[in-house]
């Protein structure tokens, strides 16, 4: 049952725009890709598998860059389909927090109860993560991927920001500006040892500006052909330069990679993901992420305990979070989104009758 619902609603999402189709199937991948990297690398480094993995994801981890790329597409897009900044808060507080709040609850749920081993955070400080700007308070993270959602939620505000000041039209400029913070860090902080404050770099998400850019600059390219192509193309190449200079070479490759890839998406050109199980993927992509980490090193830890071999430990606990997600997607997320922005829609309308009621 639950998955035929999901292939309806995937079928319904394909047929109102293949493209958009693609992006959300690439989101997937790069849950996916982020899921591997934590049930293989990553709990092996913690935890020890009780042998080596047939197979490890230890790349997984930049399945985050390829999401902020993605973020800066799908932002600039939906912001240049909003009316006002409240239409745009209503958007994203319906598509994030209700699926988050839950997430929250059951991770913090399965963590303390079975007690994995330094993940386990104060009752208190579960209910400070509710608020997903915790980190900036220096409150430890239910789950540890939720240091992504500050980062994003930080980026919505700047461009809501910039869409209430009319500064989207002027977003390539922008955005050299915004970069160029992170070249003045790079060479004054630590080229020149003249410390900088660190709270402007994290307030700024100076270091993932590049990838947000990316996005953004190829949203302009695909919906605007031939409009700008340098100033886009220069974009990119910005973000990339700097990437390769102030951060490393992996990481600018593994930019080029996320830009090609969300360039094939955008302009329909990266037809496999049009398949049924990566559509299904793309999907449930938020809520996987929000419940992988935590849930599934539970599964893998108590099933190798019992002599579970690896292997099948971590196809299972993709399983279970997999489910988990599919149902939280089903019976929370969507649901709750509908119903907010229903309600909002309601209200709206019914302040433009009074507005347009003629007066007695």
């Amino acid at each position: 049952m639950a998955w035929d619902t999901l292939r309806r609603h995937a079928g319904a999402a394909f047929a109102s725009g293949g493209r958009l189709v693609e992006l959300d199937s690439l989101r997937g991948v790069a849950a996916l890709l982020v899921v591997g990297f934590h049930f293989t690398t990553r709990y092996d480094e913690l935890y020890g598998h009780a042998s080596a993995p047939a197979f490890s994801v230890p790349f997984g981890h930049y399945g985050v860059n390829l999401f902020f790329c993605i973020s800066g597409f799908v932002i600039f897009m939906t912001l240049e389909r909003t009316r006002t900044p409240l239409d745009f808060a209503v958007s994203r507080f319906s598509r994030l927090f209700p699926a988050y709040w839950v997430a929250v609850a059951l991770t913090w749920i399965v963590t303390v109860g079975a007690g994995l081993p330094g993940k386990a955070v104060p009752l208190h400080d579960a209910f400070a993560n509710l608020a997903m700007l915790h980190g900036l308070f220096h409150v430890p993270h239910v789950d540890g991927v939720y240091w992504t959602l500050e980062v994003e939620l930080l980026f919505y505000a700047y461009m809501l920001a910039l869409f209430r000041l009319r500064l989207l039209a002027r977003i390539h400029l922008v955005l050299v500006g915004w970069i160029a913070v992170r070249w003045v860090y790079f060479i004054v902080d630590a080229k020149l040892g003249i410390p900088l404050p660190y709270i402007v770099y994290r307030l700024g998400i100076i270091p993932y500006i590049p990838f947000f850019a990316i996005g953004i600059a190829t949203y302009l390219s695909v919906s605007r052909p031939g409009v700008q192509p340098l100033r886009n193309a220069g974009i990119v190449a910005l973000a990339l330069v700097t990437l390769g200079v102030t951060e490393s070479t992996p990481l600018m490759i593994v930019a080029s990679l996320c830009a090609v890839s969300l360039w094939l998406a955008a302009s329909g050109r990266f037809t496999i993901l049009r398949h049924p199980v990566l559509v299904w993927l793309g999907f449930i992509s938020y809520t996987l992420y929000l419940l992988h980490e935590n849930i599934g090193w539970v599964v893998i830890m108590l099933l190798e305990r019992h002599g579970i071999d690896v292997n099948i430990a971590i196809v299972a606990a993709l399983g279970v979070v997999l489910l988990a997600a599919s149902l939280l997607t089903l019976l929370v997320e969507r649901p709750a989104m509908r119903a907010i922005r229903q309600a909002y829609k309601a209200r709206r309308n019914a302040m433009v009758v009074r507005a347009d009621a003629p007066l007695n």
